[in-house]
């Protein structure tokens, strides 16, 4: 029986149960669809298989203007004409901000770390860091962009406030779960403050952090589209809310897909590193 606790489903089973709710989801979408569609056949909101097509074809293939392609671009391949897309001018911009925004997660990392440790640095930055975690970083936004303007260095700095204080509270935490008989250990066979803290602690930790991070990514999302919408000129939430206005929704889904594809696959990565570089590791 499926629903016993110790059952265990076979091959079909598994694909079946695993697909199952993308092709219930699927089916209902194109089923409103069609009703809609029957009522009025110029229908926006739950656009069509047909408009979609259209949609996907106009941001995979079309370029980031509305003027009309050159000759050129017109018999240019499939593939210069996706690279020159309006998708992937969008997808480059917000991938930028999204990669710097994390490298400037690392210090985040290391600053938990020696919070865990150092008792002194702990006690310097661990009420203000709660205390600035407790912050709504949407609030700030209007700072943010008087302070540094609305280019670059807000919409990254926003994702740094939202995002920094969870990792590094959660790098804390898990730095002060390390059992306490394992740096008396390290202490006994000689190693030194940064030895016990880098060698010991760091590498069993490393993999939740990395989990940890792969969790926020989302959160990393949310504070990126947040400056794009409000104040950009190109990146994946400009161009959905840009379409917003004109009720593009043929375009908004695929928009929307592409996002929770990339991400699916950043995640995907992450996971497969965190398995490479920590063969030894094994979730809770």
């Amino acid at each position: 029986m499926l629903w016993r606790i110790d059952a265990r489903p076979g091959r079909v089973s598994t694909f079946t149960l695993s697909w199952f709710l993308f092709a219930a989801g699927i089916a209902m979408y194109f089923y409103a669809s069609n009703k809609r569609h029957i009522e009025n056949p110029d229908d926006k909101v739950i656009p069509s298989l047909q408009q979609l097509r259209e949609g996907m074809s106009n941001a995979f293939l079309l370029p980031d203007s509305e003027e009309a392609a050159p000759e050129e671009f017109a018999n240019a391949s499939i593939a210069t004409k996706f690279f020159t897309s309006m998708l992937w001018t969008d997808t480059l911009a917000s991938a930028k901000r999204f990669v710097w925004a994390m490298l400037l997660l690392v210090p985040a990392v290391i600053l938990g770390l020696h919070m865990g440790m150092f008792p002194v640095v702990g006690q310097l930055f661990l009420r203000f860091i709660l205390f600035f975690d407790k912050i709504v970083a949407l609030s700030v936004l209007p700072i943010l962009f008087i302070a540094f303007g609305i280019d670059e260095l807000s919409k990254i700095m926003l994702i740094v406030i939202g995002v920094t204080p969870t990792i590094i509270l959660d790098t804390f935490n898990l730095t002060k779960g390390v059992p306490q008989e394992q740096l008396v250990k390290g202490f006994t066979l000689g190693a030194h403050d940064f030895g016990v803290t880098y060698r010991i602690v760091m590498k069993q930790i490393m993999p939740r952090v990395l989990n940890s991070i792969r969790l926020n990514l989302k959160a990393v999302m949310l504070f990126l589209f947040a400056g794009e919408m409000i104040a950009s000129q190109d990146g994946l939430a400009f161009r959905i809310a840009l379409l917003r206005r004109h009720m593009g929704m043929n375009v908004i889904i695929p928009y929307v897909l592409w996002v929770a594809l990339l991400l699916f696959l950043v995640d995907f990565g992450m996971r497969i590193a965190n398995r490479r570089l920590h063969p030894w590791f094994r979730e809770a």
